[in-house]
């Protein structure tokens, strides 16, 4: 079993920055991979970055050059730094970790219950 507990969702202003943060509590289950998606309104869920247990890292264009996603040593938490945010990356935020079940060798993918992100102008 795997918890994911999201916090650093705010208000900040266009051009400004803000850290999200993502705990995993994990019960027989081996995390692979997190990554950080995000749903603005009317929108589908999109990744914005992930990050593999060797510290591989991938982003969506959208975030490149302006986001940058970390990990303790152990993929136990991920971080986000968000930087000159803009309008478009107001969303709610959401943590994802994916993994095999210790006990059934399944894989398995795991959700926060996400985090709001607001971008005044």
């Amino acid at each position: 079993q795997v918890q994911l507990m999201e916090s650093g969702g705010g208000l900040a202003q266009a051009g400004g920055s803000l850290r999200l943060s993502c705990v995993a509590s994990t019960r027989m289950f081996h995390i692979n991979s997190m990554a950080w998606f995000r749903q603005g309104p009317g929108n589908q869920r999109e990744l914005v970055a992930d990050i593999t247990r060797n510290g591989d890292t991938n982003y969506a264009n959208s975030a490149k050059g302006r986001f940058s996603i970390s990990k303790d040593s152990g993929l136990n938490a991920v971080w986000l730094q968000m930087n000159s945010l803009k309008a478009d990356d107001a969303a709610v935020y959401y943590c994802n970790a994916k993994g095999v079940e210790l006990r059934t060798a399944r894989t398995n993918e795991v959700w926060g219950q996400g985090t709001l992100v607001t971008v005044s102008p």
